[in-house]
């Protein structure tokens, strides 16, 4: 019961984290691998619990998503691919490999958001004019095959590509990246139910718990920095990074 009511407020926190700021999941993954769940579930289940915070984030940004309707149709059927690569390939490799790659995973997604507004402001200075269709669907593959094989910090990672690659305002791309964001985490869940074990209990609560919390974090958005809030994730990601590392080596 205790497990069950820390994994609770751990699903408010992250939902709230993901309206703010982006990087729930930095927050999701390393509570389930403390329950003792393991990693590769821990990975599985995360994703997930993360769909219907996708899709209350897509219903939340419909003004925003008006016209991009051949974006999300260009984009969809890239993502579907790189989202089965990538889950195939999580339930290919062995545990170990998983476990020696996600501390890395964790500390590549804390970074890049505390680097995620320069990456931005860079991106805005050097675009000229539309992207190659080529360099968008290509990139757009390989997030999809991260969040495949990942979830946490799928956002994260897909709206820096969107921005370096689209002409368009933050709003808008952080709506196109929720609509992408739900059609690699649906792709990647039906491969997981079909092919291995979901923690169905924790999933559930993570996302009932979830769905709240990014509610909440829309309130905590006028009131906490969204910068404030970045730095403190990343600081956590780095934090859950390292404790990985070493709990490869402690037996």
């Amino acid at each position: 019961m205790d497990q069950l009511l820390v994994l609770a407020a751990v699903g408010l926190l992250a939902g709230a984290v993901n309206a703010v700021a982006g990087g729930g999941s930095m927050i999701s993954f390393p509570a389930l691998v403390a329950m003792g769940i393991p990693p590769v579930t821990a990975n599985v289940t995360n994703s997930v619990a993360a769909l219907p915070g996708y899709v209350g984030g897509s219903l939340g940004y419909r003004a925003e998503l008006a016209g991009q309707g051949p974006r999300i149709a260009q984009l969809t059927l890239v993502s579907v691919g790189g989202a089965l690569a990538g889950a195939l390939t999580l339930l290919a490799v062995s545990a170990e490999v998983f476990r020696a790659v996600v501390p890395w995973l964790v500390l590549g997604s804390a970074v890049l958001l505390v680097a995620q507004p320069r990456v931005g402001a860079w991106a805005a200075r050097r675009r000229a004019g539309g992207p190659r269709r080529s360099a968008l669907l290509a990139a757009q593959f390989a997030v999809a095959f991260y969040g495949g094989f990942f979830v946490a910090g799928l956002g994260i990672v897909m709206l820096a590509v969107l921005g370096m690659l689209l002409d368009d305002t933050t709003q808008r791309l952080n709506a196109l990246k929720g609509v992408l964001s739900l059609v690699v985490g649906a792709a990647s869940a039906v491969a997981f139910v079909v092919l291995t074990a979901v923690a169905w209990g924790p999933a559930a609560l993570l996302a009932v718990t979830g769905l709240v919390g990014g509610r909440l974090g829309v309130l905590v958005a006028r009131r906490v920095p969204s910068a404030a809030l970045r730095w403190a994730v990343a600081a956590w990601g780095v934090v859950v990074a390292v404790a990985l590392e070493v709990s490869r080596h402690v037996r």
